[in-house]
This record gives C-alpha cells, structure tokens and sequence, in this order.
C-alpha cells in the first residue's frame, strides 16, 4: 500500500479505536437487559468448567512448567489446581486450559470462541485486585462486544487469511475487558486497545496442536499487559484499529465499519454466543447431531454398509481429517465425529481419548462414512444418508444442530456438561456448590469463594 493510498484509507475510516474505547469506559453497570446479563452468567460457567477440566492435561502442565521458570509471584490460581502464578501467567495458563478440550463457548457469526481470552484475562486480574462478581460480569459483556465486533468487520476474509479469529481479536477484548475492570479512563483505554492491535494472536495452520489453544491463553495475556501498560502510561497510536496501516487493514482486506458501531450499547454479542455439547470444531456439530439421532431411531454401526454427508466446504476445510491418530486430531475429524455420534450417542471428552480414536469398531465406522460439499447446505446443517446392509436407507437433514442460536442448550444441559468436566477434578460437593455460586456471581462481593471452590481437595 502505497503512502497515498494508506492516507486515504486513513479518511476513509471512522475513528473504531475511540468508539470502542468511549463505549468501554463510559457503558453504565449493568446496561443491558436480564437476558444478555443471564447469557454473561451462562457463557462464565461453561468457560470455567472447560477451564477446570483440562486441569490435568499435559498441555497445562507444560505450559505451567514454562511459567515456572520465571519464577512468578503468586498472583492468581490456576483453574482446577492448587497452583498460584502471576496474574498474566494464570490468563495464559486457563485460557489454554478452557480451549483444550475444544468445548468452549463459540460466536458462530464470526466462530470466534470469546470467553477464553476475555474470561482468563479478568478473573486472574479480577483475584489480584479484589474486583467484585459484578465487576467481572460487566468486563466480561464489554470484551466479549469489541472482539466480536472487531470479528464482525473482518470475517470471513482475515480468517480466510488464516488467522486464527479467537486469538487474534481475542486481545482486544482482554484488554477492553482488563481496562474497564481497573476504570482507566478514555485515554488509557484506547492506549490499551492501541497496544494490544500490535499483538494478535494466532494461525490456523495450529489447528490440532497445542499450540491451538495457546491462542486463547495468549491473548488473555497480551490484553492484560496491555491495560497494565496502559494504566502506568504507556502509549500507542489512538488509530491503531482503523489506520491504513493499522490492525485491521493490515489483517484483512474486509473492514466493514458498520459492524463496529451497529446498535453499539442497545445489542450485545454475548446475546450470540453459544456452547457446545460435543468436544470438537463446531462444524462438525450438525454430523454428530445427525449420527446420534440415527442411534436413537435403533440404526446400530454394526448394521451400516456406508453413511453418505453432505456438507458446506468449510467442514471438509477445517475437519477433514480421515484417518486421525490420536485425541487432538480426532478434533478435527468429521468422519470420527459420525462414528462416536453413531456409536455412543455422544461425543464428549471421553470420545476423544486416543484409545476411543483408535478403538477398532470407531476406526472401521469411521472408513464407511463419505463426506462431498456442498454450497447450498449451511455450515450449521447436515444432509446424512444411511445405507443399511439390509437394503434400507436412512435419511436425516439437521438444519440448526443442538447447542446452536437457534437450537440452544438449556441451563440445566451447561450446568450437566460442567459436571462432567468438573466432577473428576473437583469433586461432587465442590462441583454442586461452584454451579450455584456461579449462577450467582454477579452478586458475588469478591471472588474469594469461587476461586476456593475452584481448587481439588
């Protein structure tokens, strides 16, 4: 881009950094409607009960061990652990944890997972400084609306790019929600969002790799240091959003202002976000659906000659992997998602252990099922053709899989999936106590009785 053209594209574009900046600063406690307040509520508890399930995974102690080596002071817990660390060690550390199990919230418009970076960044702030469950409840709207609007301006073309969307707006919404959390002003706020611009977070070439969920974790970090930056007067550019040569021109030729400031304070993006019941991308959510929906109709694997899908090319894009190895890569499988779909009826952590992913009746299900794209079947839909040895066909087109905006799960169903993941780590008692506290937090006066009950016996 050339320095003219760079000066135009500069005119051309509103003032994004500032907007978002006032609208973080200057948006009363509170201001929105029970239901987005409720939705804040749900998206905390299905975020810290993938945070505690990963607990024990290799990828946090790993990470941990690498945090260890700097010798952090005890600032924050670790999620489902009796460890302390320094507060930008713990937003890396539980948000690489909440997105391990690739069972986190997701905003399917932008398929941004927002509570990871956001979620991680404040609570380990949040626990440093005291901060009360309203505070966290507010913080956390706010970051979750810039990320994902930054994301509505951007997407598809900057995750076509390769980006990976959660990690590389993730940051902006840590350090909006971090900057609100400790009340700096207009001016430190958009020096915050200004810092964090030069950090994304993320490619999509790390899809079924640790470094997958590093991304959450790592902006978690980069918007905390950056409002930390910010709060002791560090300085950015006040147009590092929407200059031509800023963050948004620099990682995608898309920037759709409009999505910036459309109903900025009336709607609120947390009001789409969504939780999944399956533990893998959520485009192969609607196969799993269709699979399990087939089990419950009494079609069994052993009676299966093929299963035909059809299916939006992005599926094949992100989870086309045929003959997946281990847990991580079964992730990314469509063909494993139909098979535990067909065999369990399910396809929660447990169905995408290493042994279940090479367990010899899921790797022959798993060789009979096709998949073709298909341009005119949505990325949330499924149009599935079973074959019967017997000569009978069995079909089954989901259009809005379970656990979508449309077809959304129910409180009782995120609080039943956080038992899962909790119960093991935490215990019943501990688990059944937690779930009613954080129901409850935005009248929480401190965060001291969650984190307790956030740590095994």
């Amino acid at each position: 881009m050339s320095h003219a053209i760079a000066a135009a594209a500069d005119l051309n574009a509103p003032p994004v950094t500032k907007i978002l900046a006032e609208f973080v600063t200057s948006h009363p406690s509170q201001g929105w409607t029970p239901e987005v307040d409720h939705e804040a509520h749900r998206t905390f508890l299905n975020w810290l009960g993938c945070a505690i399930g990963a607990a024990n995974h290799e990828s946090v102690e790993s990470s941990l061990a690498a945090i260890r080596e700097f010798q952090p002071a005890p600032q924050a817990s670790i999620l489902g652990r009796k460890d302390k660390v320094d507060m930008g060690g713990a937003a890396l550390i539980n948000g690489i944890s909440s997105h391990t199990f690739d069972f986190d919230d997701t905003h399917l418009k932008t398929v941004i997972h927002p509570a990871g970076p956001v979620a991680s960044a404040i609570l380990a702030l949040g626990e440093h400084i005291n901060s009360n469950g309203r505070q966290i409840i507010d913080s956390l709207v706010l970051g979750i609306d810039v990320a994902c609007r930054v994301g509505n301006a951007m997407y598809p073309d900057h995750y076509h790019r390769g980006w990976h969307i959660t990690g590389s707006t993730g940051m902006l919404g840590s350090a909006a929600a971090c900057s609100r959390l400790m009340g700096l002003d207009l001016q430190k706020t958009t020096m915050a969002l200004g810092i964090a611009a030069s950090q994304p977070v993320g490619m999509r070439e790390q899809f079924g790799t640790m470094t997958k969920p590093f991304h959450p974790g790592g902006a978690a970090r980069a918007g905390q240091l950056s409002a930390l930056l910010a709060k002791h007067g560090f300085t950015s550019s006040p147009k590092a959003l929407e200059a031509g040569r800023g963050y948004m021109q620099t990682v995608s030729t898309k920037c759709d202002w409009s999505e910036i400031d459309r109903a900025l304070g009336k709607s609120f993006e947390i009001s789409l976000n969504t939780y999944k019941p399956f533990a893998c991308g959520i485009v192969i959510h609607p196969a799993i659906d269709a699979c399990a929906q087939l089990r419950a109709q009494g079609v069994k694997a052993e009676d299966v000659e093929s299963i035909e899908l059809r299916v939006h090319p992005l599926v094949l894009e992100l989870t086309g992997k045929k003959t997946p190895k281990d847990g991580l890569e079964g992730k990314f499988s469509v063909y494993h998602g139909c098979a535990v779909g067909l065999i369990f009826g399910q396809a929660g952590e447990g169905e995408y252990a290493d042994d279940i992913v090479n367990r010899p009746d899921v790797v022959a299900l798993r060789a009979k099922v096709n998949a073709t794209t298909d341009t005119s079947i949505s990325e949330a839909s499924v149009d599935v053709k079973a074959f019967l040895k017997d000569g009978k066909e069995v079909h089954i087109f989901v259009k809005n899989a379970i656990g979508s905006v449309e077809n959304p799960m129910s409180d009782t169903h995120l609080e039943q999936k956080f038992t899962s993941l909790a119960e093991p780590v935490i215990g019943k008692e501990k688990t059944r106590q937690l779930i009613s506290a954080l129901w409850k937090l935005g009248q929480a006066s401190d965060l001291k009785q969650i984190l307790s009950l956030c740590t095994p016996e």
